[in-house]
């Protein structure tokens, strides 16, 4: 762990409210550009204190043991400071305090929770939800070392300076991956997951207030893509000569008719297909982020593909319903797809569950609380989200409203034809 190498060491006196003949002995420690002071109680008459020297005037026995003492205290903090230094602990005026007067307070630091937070959460949070929060991890980290010349810093330093350093530190940064740059809601991702893990700290007491408190997030809202029914027609039908890619396909077309994300589809089993109430096939699983039921009636495009593998060795070996593909690998073809294609989106396989919600049901007139029971969503609002009005239902709504209003003139004319006749 790196530490700062700011620190000085001073000592001053200080008279007292009710006796200005009479004044105080204090050792002013300064590090990490904050300071604090320590009563050695023990008094002087300011007039015998020599402020530039730092000691007591005279060669009187009293100045003599009063400047000895001064000069042990100086040489134990100084020692304290290198005993820091040689542990690689965080050096703050507080920490040379305690070890100077024999206090053992541990102080919880913010990657010290951050560890904690990850370490706890692996049973919780879904593998790709973790991922995430060592990324917000790497980025507090490296923060700290290109901002404050340390590894780490205590929870006690965390202020509301530190959040829009922070943020103003990520808007300007190299991201760690050049493929997936910093926008702003990833940005705002980050600092909710930092936001997560000190509001734990706090809620554990390990902070005395949340500097969160008057932060405020603030999201872009953004359209959602999706595929129109003919770049869907372009992928299904584009003869594809490597296996791999054809594989990618197949998966990101079979979410395209189910709506399922990449982890639920992945962990489907030949089991997970049932025969539903109205006597049709279902895929029939739940939602690893948020364990909600999902209940899908398979589509013939969907079914196709699972007839497709049915007997597939590579597939069924696996007890999978589907070949596999990890999710970057996964994307990269989804790329190599578009580009064939000559679909100028950027494929990835989340589109596909917007084109599910969007292309595949909404526009063809499913209702909205279907499409959101079938996504797994708990709240309605969740799906809006991905709803998009497109143009041609647009077209056709306004065309059977232009029908009826065509219609009330019509009988408007006749009715006022029958009156002048």
């Amino acid at each position: 762990m790196k530490t700062t190498n700011t620190f000085s060491l001073q000592f001053i006196i200080r008279t007292k409210k009710n006796n200005s003949r009479e004044a105080i002995i204090y050792a002013r420690i300064n590090a990490n550009k904050k300071r604090l002071e320590i009563s050695l109680k023990k008094t002087i008459d300011p007039a015998l204190w020599d402020n530039a020297a730092e000691c007591v005037k005279g060669n009187k026995p009293e100045a003599k043991q009063l400047n000895k003492y001064v000069s042990d205290v100086r040489f134990k903090l100084m020692d304290c400071y290198h005993e820091l230094q040689m542990q690689n602990k965080i050096i703050t005026a507080d920490a040379i305090k305690n070890l100077f007067l024999g206090e053992t307070k541990i102080e919880n630091t913010i990657c010290g929770l951050m560890q904690y937070h990850n370490e706890n959460m692996k049973t919780v949070l879904t593998h790709g939800t973790l991922k995430n929060y060592y990324t917000t991890e790497k980025y507090v980290k490296l923060f700290l070392e290109k901002r404050y010349k340390t590894s780490d810093i205590f929870l006690s330093e965390l202020n509301y300076q530190f959040i829009t350093e922070f943020e103003f530190f990520l808007r300007r940064t190299v991201p760690l991956d050049i493929s997936n740059p910093l926008s702003n809601n990833g940005i705002m991702k980050h600092i909710e997951r930092l936001r997560k893990t000190v509001t734990l700290a706090a809620k554990m007491e390990w902070i005395p207030k949340d500097p969160f408190t008057r932060y405020k997030l603030r999201f872009q809202k953004t359209e959602r893509e999706f595929l129109n029914a003919e770049e869907l027609s372009l992928i299904e039908n584009v003869v594809l000569k490597k296996e791999k890619l054809e594989r990618a396909r197949d998966l990101f077309v079979f979410s395209c008719y189910t709506g399922l994300s990449y982890i639920d589809l992945i962990n489907l089993k030949p089991s997970n297909v049932i025969i539903g109430i109205d006597g049709e096939y279902w895929i029939k699983t739940s939602r690893q982020k948020t364990d909600t039921p999902v209940n899908v009636p398979l589509l013939p495009p969907a079914f196709s593909l699972i007839e497709k593998y049915r007997n597939n060795q590579l597939v069924s070996n696996k007890g999978r319903l589907l070949p596999y593909l990890c999710n970057q690998k996964l994307n990269e073809y989804l790329k190599e797809i578009a580009t064939l294609c000559d679909i100028k989106k950027y494929l990835n396989f989340h589109l596909a569950r917007h084109t599910f919600s969007t292309t595949v049901t909404l526009a063809n007139g499913v209702p909205l609380e279907t499409v959101s029971k079938m996504l797994g969503h708990t709240k309605l609002s969740t799906t809006q989200i991905y709803v998009h009005v497109l143009e041609k239902k647009i077209g056709e709504d306004m065309k059977a409203l232009k029908q009826k209003f065509a219609g009330i003139k019509s009988t408007k004319k006749d009715n006022a034809g029958n009156i002048a006749s």
